[in-house]
């Protein structure tokens, strides 16, 4: 059976009299669509399930990706690259390669910041007010971009006689207004965005986050100029610098963080910095995103584009693709709704725990921020790509009607993206705390602030496969043109958040609420979960829920060697003195070790898709 890649086109693997097609695919290195072709390949083909009927064109809208990530690690399976033309994989090296330097210098802004923070009172002053900027792009037209404006833009440019220029022009002029009224009125009431956002911040903490949201405000006009730019260079099949512009980002970020750090030193506090040293912070951040943004556009103009202001909105289309959103616009609300829940705890918590007098060591905010970052980075690297892959195969099945294969494409993309993520998850949990230390324990950031930024991570890495699970299956709406259901879901999965959450203020002492609240960060995806897997199941008559679920247990019975292993390494070289050197020997030792074992025992015990992999992998190593 002739199975679509990743493109949407038959695989031509194998044509040509040549063998051209074959052997360039042999000269790259493996991707998620050769793994998905080889599970092809090494399962039956199912009997075929026609009747299956998009509820919409699927085309009509945007990815909205994770849609509670505001920050500057971006969100790689966005609008943009959702609803770019099917030759977007044709880039993924190029893609690929921005995504990894971009997480890698992020990496890097991230312990700089750490060091020059820490993750107490002032740490969490900049995070909470470096977060308002993109929560409020994101709930007011961050959505809207996403979900409708860049597939909008996409058709017309197919379909305009003018190839989409009038569109493109009335886009651009609208959006940049809207931005710049948007950023007056956030700076003007930056002090009441921090008030709500938390609530608790008093004294000199509440000033600190008040002025520096004063200078990061300012970023929600060059967030969205570049969010504009970037879906108007994918729609030009330029996919360069929408991927490597945010590493400019994180360099300017890092510099500023270390200038910070030298100037001020360390024991940094609310009460301890100056108005100046507040001033380098929030303006160099900011500039950050202007260096961003202004590369961005340089690179829309370098191919083509030229701007005519046009506000001449009547009949041009957009007014409707805005009534189209509603339910995509929902669901970014509930999750905006969330992400305020989370971030009210979490700075509540860190503000209970120093004046309670207790160690205020990782109880706030920048705590939380810091594990929840590594949490998603397995996610962001493997998932992301395995979902960039499966978009287009299943929106071509449901153009032909076939459930089983789009209830197959599920069920391989999910198990694949297990092969790495449960031993990975499994990882995080055993060397989470030494790994912390050994990358935050600098600057202003003691050993014990890195401690519990592990506890954090170790707790966040058990809602790892509910979180993929989660995100794979509104993949499935998305194909299905479904936007209305995620959204219902998303309600009852969001109360489950927050009143786990705000429970937890209630009952567990300041110092363990951030330790805790991962817990009910999952349960939004765990009951996210349920209720899309029935929905889900009703509509494509079965989820291939039996394969999946042998396929999870085995794969974390595999583990079970790796994970003891690990521990054993990690308690006896922690007896070593130091920190860097015994963390990091008891890491690598367990890491190499503990991954052999895993292939090991998951071959031994008969994990078909662990096989299937390394399979693939050598041929493809061996066809170089």
């Amino acid at each position: 059976m002739t199975q679509p890649v990743a493109d949407g086109r038959p695989d031509e693997g194998h044509s040509g009299p040549d063998g051209s097609a074959q052997a360039a695919r042999r000269r790259r290195l493996p991707m998620p669509e050769d793994f998905l072709e080889a599970v092809d390949r090494s399962e039956p083909d199912s009997e075929p399930e026609p009747g299956l009927h998009p509820d919409h064109d699927p085309s009509d809208y945007g990815d909205l990706g994770t849609a509670d990530r505001p920050g500057e690690e971006g969100n790689e399976i966005g609008g943009a690259a959702h609803a770019a033309p099917g030759n977007l994989l044709r880039s993924s090296a190029i893609m690929a390669a921005g995504t990894v330097v971009s997480r890698i210098t992020g990496f890097v802004r991230t312990i700089v910041l750490a060091a020059a923070l820490g993750t107490q009172l002032l740490g969490d002053a900049y995070q909470t007010a470096n977060m308002v900027p993109f929560a409020v792009y994101d709930l007011l037209i961050g959505g809207l971009l996403a979900s409708v404006f860049v597939p909008f833009l996409v058709k017309r440019k197919k379909q305009d006689s003018d190839g989409g220029t009038a569109t493109e022009q009335r886009l651009f002029t609208v959006i940049l207004l809207v931005l710049a009224v948007m950023t007056m009125v956030a700076i003007a009431a930056a002090e009441w965005l921090i008030r709500v956002y938390a609530g608790d911040f008093t004294g000199p903490q509440h000033d600190a986050a008040t002025l520096l949201a004063r200078f990061l405000l300012a970023q929600i006009f060059f967030i969205g100029a570049s969010g504009i730019a970037s879906a108007m260079l994918n729609s030009r099949n330029r996919f360069g610098a929408p991927m490597w512009a945010p590493v400019l980002n994180n360099l300017v970020i890092i510099g500023v963080g270390v200038m910070f750090l030298v100037i001020t030193g360390s024991g940094t506090a609310p009460d301890s910095v100056t108005e100046g040293q507040l001033t380098l912070l929030g303006a160099g951040t900011a500039a950050g995103q202007v260096v961003q943004a202004l590369v961005l556009v340089w690179a829309l103009f370098a191919a083509g584009f030229r701007w005519r202001p046009r506000l001449d909105l009547r009949g041009s289309g957009l007014g409707e693709a805005v009534r189209t959103a509603a339910w995509m616009l929902l669901y970014v609300a509930v999750a905006q709704a969330g992400l305020l829940v989370t971030t009210n705890v979490a700075t509540r918590a860190g503000v209970r725990a120093a004046q309670e007098g207790e160690s205020a060591a990782g109880a706030g905010i920048t705590a939380y921020q810091y594990a929840s970052m590594l949490f998603q980075l397995p996610y962001a690297i493997i998932a992301v790509s395995v979902i960039t892959a499966l978009l287009p195969r299943m929106s071509a099945h449901v153009a032909d009607g076939r459930k089983d294969l789009v209830r197959s494409d599920f069920s391989r993309g999910l198990r694949l993206s297990a092969v790495l993520i449960v031993p990975l998850s499994v990882a995080m949990v055993v060397f989470a705390v030494p790994f912390c230390v050994m990358i935050y324990a600098n600057g202003n950031t003691s050993v014990e602030d890195a401690r519990s930024i592990g506890r954090i991570l170790m707790v966040f890495a058990v809602m790892l496969i509910p979180f993929t699970m989660f995100q794979l299956q509104m993949r499935v709406y998305y194909a299905l043109g479904d936007t209305r259901k995620p959204s219902l879901i998303a309600l009852p999965a969001e109360a489950a958040h927050a009143a786990l959450a705000v429970t937890l203020l209630f009952v567990a002492p300041p110092q363990l609420i951030v330790v805790l609240l991962p817990l009910a960060y999952g349960s939004y995806y765990v009951v996210g979960s349920a209720l899309a897997w029935r929905g889900l199941r009703r509509r494509l008559n079965g989820m291939d829920g039996r394969r999946i679920l042998r396929t999870l247990l085995l794969l974390y019975a595999a583990t079970v060697p790796s994970a003891l292993f690990g521990i054993a390494m990690a308690t006896g070289f922690g007896l070593l003195p130091g920190t860097l050197l015994p963390n990091l020997l008891g890491m690598a030792t367990g890491g190499a070790v503990g991954a052999l074992l895993f292939v090991l025992v998951a071959k031994r015990i008969g994990v078909t898709e662990v096989t299937t992999f390394l399979e693939m992998v050598r041929s493809r190593l061996l066809s170089r």
